[in-house]
């Protein structure tokens, strides 16, 4: 945890105890089999030790400390004057933010937001555990429209969006990283919006991809990336919340190099994708790419193997590629317009957008509009069972 000096730096925070050593704060997530549980450790830095001082509730609200409110020129805070900022939120509560003070951590309420679509108040959101066929435990969270019912209203066009993590062990791979009690919040890069066109919508299924000891993740990329997909897939059409034929998927970043390479090597789990600002060449990209530290010289084999450029001719299913113009990162601009046109060069339903002046995430409210509209254009499209733009009530109303 950080303090601010009255030059305006941060440096890190010093708690001033009554026992012998030197003390800072720690922060984390706290994966665990519930969820995660944020936490603060104070820990001593000259022994190791830690003490779990704080920890967020878990019956009903999800709360994380922020920032320290304290104050003191030189940083040096005595442990029973800590302030935190804390943000506390529920399934149905947005976050509102609270000022805790020691020692009796009493929460000063200090915002009173309401809530910001209230349209989407009831939407069903349910945390799903899950196993890929090597028995790697997988999750996601399912997010389901206001007043659907399985049963009665059958299942669904689904829409899943996802970003593959590296990991060296499977029990890490398989840790709950997300709290059923966080409020389901709707933005601009989030697919949540499809749930106001009657879409189910799995939200950061886990596709861990993993190298135990000497073995490199990559090596086995298109393996275990299948593997995830099809767990995820069939999970939701086993629960009957999603139609086997109107599943699409999509990402951003190497989330769109991931929805590249389902749609060539898993066709039969997707009817269409959505690729934003994506890297699908990994040969302009040499020195090694997300947490790839071998070079192409060294691993040319697994180059070639993970770029869906390379095999744009097995590609059916449409596919539509959005891409920032000014985008400085490896995945330039160009990456989305080569990719197109092999894509096209092969006959694949594809669309290339260009976003004037943007860069690798999208600002601009034209933008972000414009985005909105061509995602639902392709999943009205290609997905859904038809064109209408009505929003769907369900219940047998429309």
């Amino acid at each position: 945890m950080m303090c601010r000096t009255p030059a305006g730096t941060l440096v890190i925070a010093k708690i001033k105890t009554n026992y012998e050593g030197t003390y800072i704060l720690m922060k984390g997530q706290g994966a665990t089999p519930k969820g995660s549980v944020p936490f603060l450790d104070l820990l001593n830095i000259t022994t190791g030790a830690k003490e779990r001082i704080w920890e967020s509730s878990v019956d009903k609200y999800y709360e994380s400390a922020l920032a320290l409110m304290s104050y003191h020129p030189k940083c040096e805070i005595q442990l029973n004057e800590l302030k935190f900022l804390i943000s506390k939120e529920s399934r149905s509560e947005a976050a509102q933010y609270y000022v805790s003070i020691w020692p009796d951590k009493k929460q000063v309420q200090i915002t009173s937001y309401p809530h910001p679509y209230p349209q989407l108040a009831s939407l069903q959101r349910e945390i799903i555990r899950y196993e890929r066929d090597d028995g790697v435990k997988l999750t996601a969270t399912l997010y389901l429209p206001p007043g659907y019912n399985p049963s009665k209203d059958g299942p669904l066009a689904c829409l899943i969006w996802s970003y593959p993590g590296d990991f060296k062990s499977r029990e890490a791979a398989g840790q709950v990283r997300r709290s059923p009690n966080k409020f389901a919040r709707i933005n601009n890069s989030f697919p949540l919006l499809w749930l106001a066109r009657g879409f189910a919508v799995l939200a950061d299924p886990t596709i861990p991809i993993i190298g135990e000891g000497d073995q490199e993740a990559n090596d086995r990329y298109i393996e275990q990336l299948i593997a995830s997909a099809e767990a995820a897939v069939n999970e939701i059409v086993r629960r009957g919340v999603a139609h086997p034929d109107k599943i699409a998927v999509g990402g951003h970043s190497y989330g769109a190099f991931m929805t590249a390479n389902l749609l060539a090597h898993a066709p039969h789990l997707f009817c269409c994708g959505i690729a934003r600002s994506g890297a699908y060449n990994r040969t302009p990209t040499p020195f090694g790419f997300q947490k790839e530290v071998r070079t192409l010289w060294e691993a040319t084999d697994t180059y070639i193997k993970m770029s869906p450029f390379m095999i744009a001719n097995k590609i059916k299913k449409p596919i539509l590629l959005i891409h920032g113009e000014e985008d400085s990162k490896v995945t330039t601009a160009m990456q989305s317009s080569q990719f197109y046109d092999a894509l096209k060069g092969h006959g694949v339903p594809c669309r290339l957008v260009v976003l004037p002046f943007e860069g690798h995430r999208y600002a601009a409210r034209e933008s972000v509009m414009h985005v909105i509209w061509e995602t639902d254009r392709w999943l009205q499209k290609y997905c859904a069972s038809n064109s209408s733009s009505t929003l769907i009530k369900f219940s047998g109303e429309r």
